[in-house]
C-alpha cells in the first residue's frame, strides 16, 4: 500500500486547509483510514479516524474543528480543518490499515501562524 498526502500549507490562525491522501497499491482490505501529527518535538498523535463504513473518531475536542471523511472508491481520506490554531502546526501523516498491519504517508507540513 502507498499512501500520498496533499494539502498542507501555511495559513494564518483562524484559516482553513484541506489535506487529502489517495491510497494505492493493494488497496483491496483496508480498513481504518485516519491521519496524524507530530508537533516539533513531541510524538506523532492521534488526529482523527474513520472506519470502512464511513465512522469517524476524533481525539479531543479537534471534532469541533476538523472533518475527516473518505471516499472508498479511491480510496481517499480527507481532512478539512478550520478555525486553525498555531498549536496545530506540524507534520500530518495520513495511515491506513491493511490487512492489520498499519501503512503511513510521507507527511505534509501544516504551519499555522499566528
Amino acid at each position: 500500500v502507498r499512501l500520498q498526502a496533499f494539502g498542507g500549507g501555511l495559513v494564518q490562525a483562524g484559516g482553513s486547509l484541506r489535506l487529502s491522501c489517495a491510497a494505492s497499491g493493494s488497496i483491496f482490505g483496508i480498513n481504518d483510514m485516519g491521519w496524524y501529527r507530530q508537533a516539533p518535538g513531541k510524538q506523532r498523535e492521534l488526529v482523527a479516524k474513520i472506519t470502512f463504513a464511513g465512522i469517524p473518531t476524533y481525539t479531543g475536542s479537534l471534532k469541533d474543528r476538523f472533518t475527516i471523511s473518505r471516499d472508498n472508491a479511491g480510496p481517499t481520506v480527507g481532512l478539512q480543518m478550520n478555525n486553525l490554531k498555531p498549536e496545530y502546526t506540524g507534520v500530518y501523516y495520513c495511515t491506513v490499515e491493511w490487512l492489520g498491519d498499519d501503512f503511513w504517508g510521507q507527511g505534509t507540513q501544516v504551519t499555522v501562524s499566528s
